[in-house]
């Protein structure tokens, strides 16, 4: 077990995040550039990765732990690089969020990496790679986008609420949710699903989205995000009581939560496989 790293506050930390962020998102763009496409399957045939996705991991755990050899880094393609002590900190890393839209080119992807200690998320960045648009957050010191705090949407009826959302890989989980979505669709004002859960969660914080729901999301994919879109004012959560998670994450100013919530139980959103 390593000794913990020196530099562990929230504004430090994500410092650190937001710089190897960027070289990671560089890394992104140029190997999208050079169209590489070496694409393997995950769970099933539509659930893609490329090679750029395990480069750019690679790069941001290599960078991490060079700068901090007492940290941990949990990674989507590798897992979790060592176990951390107490009060260590411990890195959340999505390399590519929005693979398929990476592989077709749609300007939707990004690099999502937070900084936990002791099961909490205190500092995050999400840098859309495409575009180098960039949001961040610190526990407790807000989110933030090129220098601008994030409040989120100022809607407050279900009727007028524009809602992204996302879908799982299994076709068993995309029938569901879109019984879901079929009988949801008519009590809000429009549907939107982009294809990115960090990004997702960013746009809800900077209020282009209204809310966003989505079942199966894994902790790299909601932890920067979600406390981008919490510092920001939402409120970030599951159903019935239960923390955001796999089951479902619900992410939404608080004026339309209970409505978002309670419709999303009536509709059995976090049921089926």
């Amino acid at each position: 077990m390593n000794e913990i790293s020196t530099v562990s506050t929230p504004d430090e930390l994500l410092a650190v995040a937001v710089r190897v962020a960027r070289q990671a998102a560089a890394t992104a763009r140029r190997m999208r550039d050079e169209a590489i496409g070496d694409v393997q399957t995950k769970s099933t045939d539509t659930d893609v990765v490329t090679a750029a996705d395990k480069a750019v991991e690679r790069q941001v755990v290599d960078a991490l732990l060079a700068e901090r050899p007492g940290d941990g880094v949990l990674g989507e393609e590798y897992g979790d690089s060592v176990t951390v002590a107490p009060g260590a900190v411990r890195w959340i890393l999505d390399p590519i969020d929005g693979t398929v839209n990476y592989l077709y080119g749609l300007p939707q992807y990004a690099v999502s990496l937070a900084a936990e200690r002791d099961g909490e998320v205190v500092a995050g960045v999400v840098c859309n790679a495409a575009t180098g648009d960039e949001w961040t957050a610190t526990r407790g010191g807000g989110a933030w986008r090129d220098g601008r705090r994030l409040t989120g949407s100022a809607r407050t009826t279900l009727d007028q609420t524009l809602v992204g959302t996302g879908f799982g890989y299994d076709p068993r989980r995309r029938e569901h949710q879109g019984a879901v979505l079929a009988r949801l669709i008519t009590r809000v004002r429009d549907i939107r699903r982009l294809g990115a859960a960090a990004l997702d969660l960013c746009l809800v914080a900077e209020g282009m989205l209204d809310a966003y729901y989505e079942k199966g999301l894994n902790l790299w994919d909601h932890a920067a995000g979600g406390l981008i879109a919490a510092e920001a004012g939402l409120t970030v959560a599951g159903l019935s009581g239960a923390p955001a998670g796999k089951q479902m994450l619900v992410a939404a100013p608080p004026a339309i939560f209970p409505a978002l919530h309670d419709a999303l139980v009536e509709l059995d959103a976090a049921g089926g496989p």
